[in-house]
């Protein structure tokens, strides 16, 4: 028998794993603080509820897609009020990209309620996700990461299991912070090929068939080249919140991140002309504006 899901937070990544849900044949209740995005995956099969705090007796399986671990908090005890509504046995599945430490703690205190909770961070763009092609990065207790397997194939390409709570949100971290240098190294070698003569274009084709070649190339480059920021398939500014949380890690494990911390400056270039919520691949423009292209 299907595991009813229960999903809060269906927007640009939430909403493709909702729905691929539904294509799988799992019953979905949907919840958002934007109606429309809740009226999509009723178009699509799922149901809506009138109250958040609703939905955990009605449901096996909570899974949240949320901005960072304050409003995972926030909305854990506030408004599903998980601490009330929830039973023992219920399964949580945080897919937010999290502070490690704050998802132990609420992993915590939601089990001694009877409540398991995995932190399964994912690797991949929106666009990635729209066509299941993202990997489940899972922190938690085994035998509960076994039970969803199921559901982690339904919505994604591959789950691994990174072990006890708060290793699926570390693992999640260091997956980013190398794409994020993979990213400024892209654009930093496309200014200086721009400075040298060569066709951006051109340059961008010749590094994929290289040596250099990473997935940034795929997911960025042409973006870069066009300066196509708009629409974006993954914001400047959660990026910047998920750079933030690197370093934070690293200065609770005493762990030097210099090339990541002088990301984080160009990021806050970026913010601070008002392009949050352009596409991460506008890191090209901070270079821009340094080689006055």
């Amino acid at each position: 028998m299907q595991k009813k899901v229960g999903f809060v937070g269906v927007g640009l990544m939430g909403g493709w794993l909702a729905k691929h849900l539904l294509a799988a044949g799992y019953p979905v209740t949907a919840y958002d603080t934007d109606p429309s995005k809740v009226d999509a995956i009723v178009k699509e099969g799922g149901k809506k509820t009138d109250s958040p705090d609703q939905i955990a007796p009605q449901v096996d399986v909570l899974i949240l897609s949320l901005p960072d671990s304050s409003v995972v908090n926030k909305v854990v005890r506030h408004n599903l009020r998980l601490f009330e509504t929830g039973r023992k046995g219920l399964i949580v599945i945080d897919c937010s990209t999290a502070d490690p430490a704050m998802s132990e703690t609420l992993a915590a205190e939601l089990g001694e309620k009877g409540i398991e909770m995995l932190d399964a961070t994912i690797s991949g763009t929106s666009e990635m996700c729209a066509v299941k092609d993202t990997i489940f990065m899972v922190g938690g207790a085994k035998a509960v990461y076994e039970q969803c397997v199921p559901l982690f194939a339904a919505m994604g390409r591959e789950s691994v299991y990174m072990g006890d709570s708060g290793k699926g949100a570390a693992i999640k971290l260091v997956v980013n912070l190398v794409l994020s240098l993979n990213r400024m190294a892209l654009a930093e070698g496309l200014t200086l090929a721009k400075k040298a003569g060569l066709d951006q274009l051109q340059t961008l084709e010749v590094l994929k068939k290289s040596a250099a070649f990473s997935k940034a190339m795929d997911q960025k480059g042409y973006r870069m080249v066009e300066r196509r920021f708009l629409p974006p398939a993954g914001y400047l500014s959660t990026h910047y919140k998920d750079v933030r949380l690197m370093l934070a890690l690293g200065a609770r494990l005493d762990c030097p991140l210099p090339l990541i911390s002088l990301n984080a400056q160009a990021l806050a270039s970026e913010i601070c002309k008002g392009r949050g919520d352009w596409d991460s691949s506008d890191i090209i423009s901070f270079y821009d504006a340094l080689a006055n292209l």
